[in-house]
């Protein structure tokens, strides 16, 4: 028997839905009487998962399902599902790259330019009506003149990003895994030694064991007093205690974060920092590029259904697998 039936686990936006649905074979867990009753009696009909980054799609998760065949993630980032082990298991693990990547590297530039000249600060001198009381906002410290910003992850979003910020004249170095020929920006092979001689640090770096925390106190005290720090990528990246201290003490000049470690949750300590701009992970957050991300969900889901290969199978699971 082949397994064909789909499974969303948790809510997904209608789009998704919908188009699954439209196949007659979807089970949305959340409509069901006793979600655990179901998956027992039903898990080994279950081909397909389409998945968010509300729920760990772990090993002993998926192994609930003997013939599931595809793990179909909404995110271009996927640390949520384990895609190593669904690799080794025959599982192919999707993600949605590309149709994201100019709407997440303009609100990387937008973080950016609201951090370093303190666009937020300033409207609130406004609001509060200081402008009448105590005349103009104080002029800002910081500029992007002259910078130079150093990328952590330069995949496509990264590269996005250094497009628009060459056009700023700002200057672009990088640091990865390894160097890439294909680009012109220097690569430095320490994320410190990059931290050191850089003026903004702009991490688009993926979740997982081998990011967590990497930027921490260390790479915080080489950016310097008048460094910016940029999360525009995972929130677990960044040692949140560490950076909260240095925003605090003047060991970084500021920060301006899309994305938190414990998401919805925003530590206390981050949101009293002044020189601090937060923002709710809103970097594909608009109606057009959501719906592009949510139909490459289904898009890829039905390939499956028909026995094609997957759209965008994630580098751990190759298509080539099934």
């Amino acid at each position: 028997m082949t397994a064909q039936e789909i499974l969303a686990p948790t809510r997904m936006m209608p789009l998704i839905i919908d188009g699954l649905r439209a196949t007659g074979k979807l089970h949305c867990l959340w409509e069901k009487d006793d979600p655990e009753v179901f998956l027992r009696e039903n898990a080994v009909k279950i081909g397909a998962i389409a998945a968010g980054a509300h729920i760990a799609v772990n090993g002993p998760y998926m192994s609930q399902f003997p013939n599931l065949k595809i793990v179909a993630n909404f995110g271009v980032g996927y640390d949520s599902v384990d895609a190593n082990w669904a690799g080794k298991h025959g599982i192919i693990v999707t993600n949605t790259p590309d149709v994201l990547t100019e709407e997440v590297a303009d609100t990387a530039l937008g973080l950016l330019l609201m951090t370093i000249r303190e666009l937020p600060q300033s409207e609130r001198w406004l609001r509060a009506g200081f402008w009448e009381s105590k005349g103009p906002y104080p002029l800002t410290r910081n500029t992007l003149r002259g910078k130079t910003m150093g990328i952590l992850a330069l995949g496509r979003i990264g590269k996005a990003i250094a497009k628009r910020c060459e056009s700023f004249g700002v200057s672009i170095v990088y640091h990865g895994r390894s160097a890439q020929k294909d680009v012109p920006y220097r690569y430095y092979s320490s994320l410190v030694e990059m931290a050191k001689d850089v003026d903004i640090l702009m991490s688009v770096a993926p979740g997982g064991d081998g990011t967590k925390h990497i930027i921490n106190h260390e790479v915080l005290q080489a950016l310097g007093p008048m460094g910016v720090l940029i999360n525009i990528g995972r929130g677990s990246v960044v040692d949140e205690a560490a950076l909260a201290n240095a925003l605090k003490n003047n060991v970084i000049f500021a920060a301006g974060l899309d994305v938190f470690e414990h998401e919805p949750h925003v530590p206390a300590d981050l949101m009293a920092c002044e020189n601090a701009v937060l923002l709710p992970h809103v970097g594909s957050a608009s109606i057009h590029t959501r719906n592009l991300m949510g139909q490459l969900v289904v898009d890829n889901i039905l390939a499956f259904l028909s026995g094609k290969n997957p759209l965008t199978p994630v580098s751990e699971t190759p298509f080539s697998r099934w």
